[in-house]
């Protein structure tokens, strides 16, 4: 368990760290509204997701991607409407900077996505 949760977060803070990157640094600097860029971050964070918690944090290279690949997008998804939901909260509702709100989602969804990448995503179990 505290090898998967050390590469949980590697993997993590990496897509974390490009998902910030890619709205603080560019796409937002860029016109972009805050909401719309998390949207586009929300799909390269996914990618390096998939591919670091499949083969790094799960070991879940035998698992077929037709069905680590869609289960995954799944929690991805959902984690990421909480995300989207928990963001624009923040924004709407504090005086908190685009950043540090985005921050604090980023970490407060973390757990969810583990929890269900692990029993469900990744999981060896056949589909129903």
């Amino acid at each position: 368990m505290s090898r998967e949760l050390f590469w949980f977060g590697v993997v993590g803070v990496s897509a974390m760290l490009a998902h910030f990157a890619l709205v603080a640094a560019v796409l937002v600097p860029a016109g972009l509204p805050p909401l719309a860029a998390n949207v586009a971050a929300f799909l390269l964070a996914f990618q390096i997701s998939y591919w670091g918690h499949r083969r790094k944090t799960f070991e879940a290279d035998h698992i077929p991607h037709r069905q680590a690949l869609p289960r995954f997008f799944m929690v991805s998804c959902s984690s990421f409407a909480l995300n989207e939901l928990m963001y624009f909260l923040l924004l709407r509702f504090t005086a908190l900077d685009y950043r540090a709100a985005l921050i604090i989602v980023l970490f407060a969804v973390a757990v969810f996505t583990f929890v269900l990448s692990k029993l469900w995503a990744f999981s060896s179990a056949k589909p129903a």
